[in-house]
């Protein structure tokens, strides 16, 4: 599977399923069906963790999803990290999506950007601005620029962020983990057209978000 170095199971939960599994396990012994609610944590643990490898879609100038989730914003408006005027289209991810995030273009990272914040719902508009969040800004291969935006929820307590100032990635390349519920916003031209409604489920890296 292209871009993807580790199991099905995201390498971010390992420590936590194997707590999480390890503790059901020994209560289990001790107490029997007693256990049953931490199995089902465990569960809940397991199923938050997993990352299945993704197939990239053939699509010319193609936006691709950078995380599982629900579409909640398409706006034009200001990206202040990349001081302009954009495109904004959000995704909001709830605790039962996939939480690895993905490159939306091939490109190089130009800055990343890290922003301390508050906790709010994800799913608001207001996260965008006062959540904690982390910003890639890429310069794609024909000179636009798309920012990708990492944003805290109101469970999630770390965003994960593996790239770097003048690093390349590819559509659809693993950049990111957010833990427990967040939400990822795309600034894109202006002159970009929309394939998502507000709504919508999208997948990350099998969804076309938009054309450039």
């Amino acid at each position: 599977m292209k871009n993807y170095p580790h199991p099905i199971i995201a390498r971010e939960g390992w420590f936590y399923i194997i707590i999480s599994f390890a503790v059901s396990s020994a209560v289990t012994y001790k107490w029997g069906i007693w256990s049953l609610p931490l199995w089902l944590i465990s569960l809940f643990v397991l199923q938050f963790f997993r990352d299945p490898g993704r197939v990239v879609p053939d699509v010319e100038h193609a936006v691709l999803s950078p995380a599982d989730g629900r579409i909640v914003v398409i706006e034009k408006t200001e990206d202040i990290y990349g001081k302009r005027e954009a495109l904004k289209i959000s995704v909001f991810m709830n605790v039962f999506n996939v939480h690895s995030n993905r490159s939306p273009v091939d490109g190089k990272v130009e800055s990343v950007h890290y922003f301390p914040g508050k906790f709010v719902n994800a799913d608001l508009d207001k996260a965008s601005l006062e959540n904690e969040r982390n910003a890639l800004i890429i310069k794609t291969q024909n000179g636009q620029t798309v920012t990708c935006v990492q944003v805290a929820g109101l469970i999630a307590r770390r965003i994960l962020c593996y790239v770097g100032g003048g690093e390349i990635l590819q559509k659809g390349q693993r950049f990111g983990f957010i833990r427990f519920g967040s939400r990822v916003d795309v600034y894109l031209p202006l002159s970009a057209r929309p394939k998502v409604a507000v709504g919508d489920k999208v997948y990350a890296t099998e969804t076309v978000l938009a054309e450039l």
